[in-house]
């Protein structure tokens, strides 16, 4: 599979987009789930303890966004899948493969103490579902729209009407003398 870098790079940046959606409206999402899990402290808290972890954890979450980003627009198109529901679909799956992980998280991660426990939360479950759906349209749609094979808006190519005998239109081959 040969990798396509411009296609790759248009990804990250609209996995950076969405991942930056996806943390800016946590603090929404934690009062209408009434749970506290918070990714950019779960990222930010497992590197620095000090009052650095806020910046730590939105760099951190938007690597995973752009990384993300990359490998699904590489893999997006052979997916057998109409366009619109392949971004909801791999991030909403990628959320089901990794979500007991988080066991490990409430018992190894270095600020568990500061952390709330997830995995066996059903809101905390509901939160991360709804976020990676939110996650996956928003990439989806945003990587479809920067991979266009066409820009959007684009005026279609002038049409050219030729002769299929090669010699032009009849207007060019009638011709009046002046007088």
């Amino acid at each position: 599979m040969e990798i396509d870098y411009s296609k790759t790079l248009r990804g990250a940046i609209a996995g950076t987009l969405a991942a930056s959606v996806w943390a800016a409206q946590m603090p929404l999402d934690k009062r209408a789930f009434g749970s506290d899990f918070d990714d950019v402290a779960l990222l930010g808290k497992a590197v620095t303890r000090g009052d650095a972890w806020p910046a730590a954890g939105w760099a951190l979450h938007l690597q995973n966004g752009a990384l993300f980003g990359a490998v699904y627009a590489n893999l997006a198109p052979r997916l057998p899948l109409p366009s619109w529901a392949r971004g909801p679909v791999v991030a909403s799956a990628e959320n089901l493969i990794t979500w007991p992980l988080t066991a490990l998280t409430d018992r190894l991660h270095p600020a568990r103490k500061e952390l709330p426990t997830v995995f066996a939360n059903p809101r905390a479950f509901a939160q991360s579902t709804w976020r990676h759906l939110l996650f996956g349209v928003l990439l989806g749609e945003i990587e479809r729209h920067l991979n266009a094979q066409e820009p959007v808006g684009a005026a279609p190519p002038p049409v050219t009407i030729a002769s299929t005998n090669g010699h032009g239109t009849l207007e060019h081959a009638i011709t009046v003398a002046p007088e």
